[in-house]
C-alpha cells in the first residue's frame, strides 16, 4: 500500500488555491519582509558609519585583528544559525504554532534595543538578539506554508513566502536612502533600525492564532480533531485517521543525510556569494563607478546607499519569475540556471576587471556595462538558488523532522553568510573585489554539482516528497 492510497491529506492536496492559502501566505511573508529589511539595512548603516564621524561608532576598530565593520554587519547572522536550529527542534517537538510568534517579538525587541544603541558594543549585542528571532523565522514559516499548501501550488506559495525578501531587501534601501537625505547621520541611522520593529509588530497578533497544521496536528500529535479544524479552514476534509511513524534521530539522519547534504550544502554556497554582496553591495558597486569624495558627506552616504539598491532591484524580477516558474520547471531546474548564471556572470566580471594590486583600476569595458553584468547576477540568484534553497527543505523532510531539516539547512546557509560578511573586509584588502568574486564564482560552481544530486518534488505530494511513513489507525 504506497503513501498516496492511505494519504489522510488527499482532499488538502487536490484543492484549488483559495484565501485561506493567501491569508497563510501573508502571516508568514510579512514576518518574513522584517527579516530581510533587518538583514540588509544593516548594509545602510555601515555606509552612515564610514562617512560620518559618530563618536561611539568607529566601525574601523580591529578585534581580533578584524575590523567592528565585519562584527556589526555579521552579528545577526551569526545569532541566526542559532535560531534556525532551535526553533526547528523546538518546532518538530512542540509544535508549529506553539514558537510561531515567539521569533516576531524577538525581533520587535532587538530592532528596538539597535536603535538606542549608545555605542557600537551595543549595538552589535541589540543585533544578536535580532538575529535570534531572525533564525526561528525560516524554518517554522517555510514549513507552517508547506504543510497547509495543495500540491499543485506549494511550489509557488513558499516562493510567494520568500519573495518577500526582495521586497524587504528593497524596502531597506529606500528607507536608507531616505534617512540619509532628509535626517543628519547621527539620527537616520537610528531610525533605520528601529523602522524594523514595525512590520513585525503587525503579525504577531495573526501568528498566534494561526491554527497548528493539519499534518503536524494529525500526524504527530495525533489529534484528529485540531487537524480536521485546520483542514476546514481551506474548506477540506480528511480522510481517515493516521499518524507518523516515530524515528530516532539517528535514524533521520542515517535516512536522510544525502538530503541533508544537498539541501544545506547548496543554501551554505548560495549564501557566501548572497550575503557577501549583498550587504557590501556598497563598496562593491563603487567599484564600478567611484563616488567623488569632493561630495558632501550626507550626500556621499545618499548616493553609496542608492547604488547599494541597484543588484536588489536588478534582482526582485527573479524572485516572481521563480514564483511563477516553480511548479512548472521544476526546484532542481531553476535552480541548475540559478548557479549556471552567476559563475558565468562572475567569471565574466573577473575577466574584464582591470586590477593594480586589489585596486580595481578600470574595465575592458564601458563601466556602465561591467557593472550591468555584476548586477545581472543577483536576477540568476534571486530566481535560482536564494529561492530553491528556502522552497526543498520545507518538502523533502518528514513532518516529525521538517523544520529540524529546514533549520539545519537554513543553519548551513547562515554559516557562509556569517563567514562572507566577517571575512568581506579583511578579504578586501587582501585580494581586493576581484578575488572576492571568483570566490563567488568557485561557490556558484560547487553549488551547481550538488545540485544534481537532488530529486525533484514538483507536483508531488508532501507525503510522497518526504517518503513518509504513515500509519493509518483504525
Amino acid at each position: 500500500m504506497n503513501v498516496e492510497s492511505r494519504n489522510p491529506f488527499k482532499e488538502m492536496n487536490g484543492i484549488g488555491l483559495s484565501f485561506a492559502h493567501i491569508k497563510v501566505f501573508f502571516t508568514a511573508g510579512m514576518g518574513f519582509f522584517t527579516d530581510a529589511y533587518d538583514l540588509f539595512i544593516i548594509g545602510a548603516v555601515l555606509d552612515v558609519f564610514s562617512k560620518a564621524n559618530i563618536p561611539g561608532f568607529d566601525i574601523g576598530t580591529k578585534v581580533l585583528g578584524m575590523p567592528l565593520s565585519g562584527f556589526l554587519g555579521a552579528s545577526a547572522i551569526f545569532t541566526a544559525i542559532i535560531g534556525q536550529l532551535l526553533f526547528g527542534v523546538l518546532a518538530d517537538r512542540f509544535g508549529r504554532k506553539s514558537v510561531y510568534g515567539i521569533e516576531a517579538t524577538l525581533m520587535v525587541i532587538g530592532a528596538l534595543l539597535s536603535a538606542i544603541s549608545p555605542n557600537i558594543y551595543w549595538l552589535i549585542a541589540s543585533r544578536l538578539l535580532l538575529g535570534l528571532g531572525i533564525g526561528g523565522d525560516y524554518p517554522v514559516s517555510s514549513v507552517i506554508m508547506s504543510e497547509y499548501a495543495n500540491t499543485k501550488d506549494r511550489g509557488k506559495l513558499i516562493a510567494l513566502v520568500f519573495s518577500t525578501q526582495g521586497i524587504g531587501s528593497l524596502t531597506a534601501i529606500l528607507v536608507g536612502a531616505l534617512s540619509a537625505s532628509i535626517l543628519p547621520p547621527s539620527i537616520s541611522w537610528r531610525i533605520m533600525l528601529g523602522i524594523g520593529a514595525l512590520p513585525a509588530l503587525s503579525v504577531i497578533y495573526l501568528r498566534r492564532k494561526i491554527p497548528e497544521t493539519p499534518r503536524y496536528a494529525l500526524l504527530v500529535k495525533r489529534n484528529k480533531a485540531e487537524a480536521e479544524k485546520a483542514a476546514g479552514l481551506l474548506g477540506a476534509k480528511l480522510s481517515g485517521e493516521a499518524t507518523s511513524r516515530s524515528m530516532p534521530l539517528l535514524e533521520f539522519i542515517r535516512r536522510y543525510w544525502l538530503t541533508l547534504l544537498v539541501t544545506a550544502g547548496t543554501w551554505f554556497l548560495m549564501d557566501i556569494a548572497f550575503y557577501g554582496s549583498g550587504v557590501y553591495s556598497g563598496p562593491i558597486v563603487s567599484s564600478f563607478i567611484p563616488i567623488s569624495s569632493s561630495l558632501p558627506a550626507s550626500v556621499q552616504i545618499e548616493r553609496l546607499i542608492l547604488e547599494a539598491g541597484l543588484p536588489f532591484i536588478v534582482g526582485l524580477p527573479g524572485y516572481y519569475l521563480a514564483v511563477a516558474l516553480m511548479d512548472k520547471l521544476g526546484r532542481k531546474n531553476i535552480q541548475l540556471i540559478g548557479f549556471t548564471g552567476m559563475a558565468i556572470l562572475y567569471l565574466i566580471v573577473t575577466a574584464i576587471m582591470e586590477t593594480s594590486g586589489t585596486k580595481v583600476i578600470g574595465f575592458l569595458l564601458p563601466a556602465s556595462l561591467s557593472l550591468s553584468l555584476y548586477v545581472l547576477t543577483f536576477f540568476f540568484i534571486d530566481f535560482g538558488p536564494n529561492t530553491t534553497t528556502f522552497v526543498i527543505p520545507a518538502e523533502v523532510y518528514p513532518t516529525r523532522y521538517r523544520t529540524t531539516g529546514h533549520g539545519i539547512s537554513a543553519a548551513a546557509g547562515k554559516v557562509g553568510a556569517a563567514i562572507s560578511t566577517l571575512l568581506f573586509p579583511t578579504l578586501e584588502l587582501s585580494i581586493g573585489i576581484h578575488g572576492i568574486m571568483l570566490i563567488y564564482a568557485a561557490a556558484a560552481v560547487m553549488g551547481l554539482g550538488l545540485t544534481l544530486l537532488l530529486k525533484e518534488p514538483k507536483q508531488k505530494d508532501l507525503e510522497t516528497v518526504a517518503e513518509e511513513e504513515i500509519v493509518p489507525i483504525n
